[in-house]
């Protein structure tokens, strides 16, 4: 080799150049000697490493710079700890079906079973369970290949994370050009589409339904498929609700839009019929679509399903028709179909659907400017009324995230994240680091309660190193909420244990790091503090105490304490055990 060390071709300068190829320009990581020659051949490249307290905020991230691109998030970190520290990030990413590339280094090769420094482990059996992919490379000449093969597999067809471990001794070995094996396929994008028959069953069972439902999910974001299912959806007159992956995917105010697909179960509490036929577009059926109770679908009504995994048709229910198909595909072949039939009129079917995503908040009483501490709704509607459109809100906590989940209003689909199927408290710091970086300009704001701020609270000294004006509010109630409140609703309130929080002005803590903090104690505080930070351009942390007596109305369903039986013993979060 005639290079110099800082140029030379070795295995960092691999991965940098061919990240570079497949057009990555971030890398969410936290420093570790394992990768130096990585870290080098990012800087020669033109990659932008973005640096954390913790992996698994690293983690989070790469997974929030996905969520709101559509495009691959890289996240790397170093052996051993930085692995296992990015575990949970791996697990959400995988979950959520977000397609996330992982980069982790181990000690060499010449080292295995010699109890090395941050050894020791099986790095790849340890991720297999929670990923599409993982492999180690062990030859610095086939980087390139296997990248290339973990980046298609990353974003081709449902989406997920990939591990890929290069061994210290591997990113650091000399390699002459000529025995480097090429990133073949860096672009290739799958794009199945549905055959035409799949296409007019489809619309055949919709139009012979007097109250279909579309249900949405991350599959309609990963595909940019929000145009193709609105001119469905106006078309065929048809009203349009998600799950915990959809919000967005029509704007708040569309007429169509019914958010929560959750909320249908409401009609059949009131006495009124509910959907008779449900096309499920790039969504899973389960735990946001009401688990195995038979809500909100009923067992008799037909449902077809679009989805690039086959493993998701029959889950849970019968699927009349399974289509395997990106949904953007499917949608814009279903809406070209829709154009050419006559459909029923539904108007009054859609208006009462969509209704119920404010039936619940009209439930609440008036907000009092001056009542302290804050009712979470009202305080969760202040933040609504008052960022600008257009920001992104990242959701993070239990009851926390419920409360902002049912009273923020966004317009598309990349503008509400968090964290989903895993329940994974914590990602709020990380994914609203990654939202920031992908969308600079655009006002971010991470709504978080005061238990889940705690897992990463380090990540406000990365906020102001990196000078990014994100406003983090806390609603505090000096507990852990959820687990606080379904003790409560089980064995009785005065049960509780290991649920309570000392009310740590956190407003304190952001401000020791470098950010804004500001306190707030009534609703008429909070909208201007909130101004405020969105107009200072810096971080900041907005503490605001609220009521520890107000319990989400999702709760008692939560805890199966809304109607119990006497042969049942109430479980929180599942299905009740039936003992007879």
């Amino acid at each position: 080799m005639t290079t110099t060390v800082n140029h030379r071709l070795d295995g960092g300068e691999l991965l940098g150049r061919t990240l570079a190829a497949a057009g990555v320009d971030h890398v969410f990581a936290l420093h570790g000697g394992h990768l130096e020659s990585f870290w080098q051949s990012c800087l020669r490249h033109g990659l932008r490493l973005v640096d954390f307290r913790h992996e698994a905020s690293a983690g989070h991230a790469a997974d929030a710079w996905a969520r709101t691109t559509g495009r691959l998030g890289v996240c790397a970190v170093t052996s051993g700890p930085g692995f296992t520290n990015a575990i949970t990030a791996i697990t959400n990413a995988y979950l959520d079906a977000i397609p996330v590339l992982f980069i982790v280094s181990s000690p060499p090769l010449r080292d295995v079973e010699t109890n090395p420094l941050q050894g020791g482990v099986d790095q790849i059996a340890m991720a297999l369970p929670s990923v599409k992919w993982a492999h180690r490379v062990t030859h610095v000449e086939r980087i390139p290949e296997l990248l290339a093969q973990a980046v298609r597999t990353c974003v081709n067809g449902r989406p997920g994370p990939v591990l890929l471990e290069v061994p210290i001794d591997v990113v650091h070995m000399p390699v002459a050009e000529a025995l480097v094996q090429p990133a073949r396929g860096l672009a290739v994008r799958t794009r199945p589409a549905p055959t035409p028959e799949d296409v007019q069953a489809i619309i055949a069972m919709l139009r012979q339904a007097a109250r279909p439902a579309l249900f949405v999910g991350n599959g309609v974001r990963f595909a940019g498929a929000e145009e193709e299912l609105r001119r469905f959806a106006e078309t065929s007159g048809i009203p349009v609700f998600c799950g915990g992956h959809g919000y967005g995917a029509l704007p708040h105010a569309h007429p169509l839009w019914g958010r929560d697909f959750a909320l249908l179960s409401l009609l059949a509490m009131g006495g009124q019929p509910g959907a008779d036929a449900v096309l499920v577009v790039g969504a899973r059926l389960g735990m946001f679509s009401g688990g195995r109770l038979g809500t909100p679908i009923g067992a008799d009504v037909p449902v077809a399903q679009i989805d690039l995994d086959a493993s998701e048709f029959g889950r849970l229910r019968e699927v009349k028709i399974p289509v395997l198909a990106d949904a953007r595909e499917a949608l814009r072949a279903l809406a070209d179909a829709a154009a050419q039939v006559k459909w029923p009129e539904r108007s009054q079917w859609a208006a009462t659907a969509t209704a119920l995503k404010t039936m619940v908040s009209a439930g609440f009483a008036p907000a009092e400017p001056q009542a302290t501490p804050v009712h979470p709704h009202h305080a969760v509607a202040a933040i609504a009324d008052t960022a600008p459109a257009g920001t992104v809100f990242v959701v993070d906590g239990g009851e926390a995230s419920a409360w902002a989940h049912m009273g923020l209003r966004v317009d598309a689909m990349h503008q509400l994240i968090g964290a989903g199927y895993h329940g994974c408290l914590g990602v709020g710091p990380g994914m609203a680091i990654g939202a920031a970086l992908a969308h600079p300009g655009t006002p971010v704001v991470l709504v978080t309660g005061d238990g889940a701020i705690g897992f990463h609270i380090q990540e406000f000294e990365t906020m102001a190193r990196l000078g990014l004006p994100i406003v983090t509010v806390v609603l505090d109630n000096a507990m852990w909420g959820m687990s606080a409140h379904g003790q409560d609703l089980i064995y009785g309130r005065d049960k509780r244990v290991i649920s309570t929080l000392p009310g740590t002005p956190y407003d304190a803590v952001a401000a020791a790091f470098g950010c804004r903090g500001e306190r707030v104690e009534r609703l008429a505080e909070l909208a201007p503090a909130l101004r405020r930070a969105l107009d200072a351009g810096a971080p900041t942390c907005i503490d605001v105490r609220i009521d520890p007596e107000q319990m989400h109305p999702s709760m008692p369903a939560m805890v199966g304490a809304d109607h119990p039986a006497d042969s049942e013993i109430m479980i929180p979060y599942y299905d009740n055990i039936r003992l007879g």
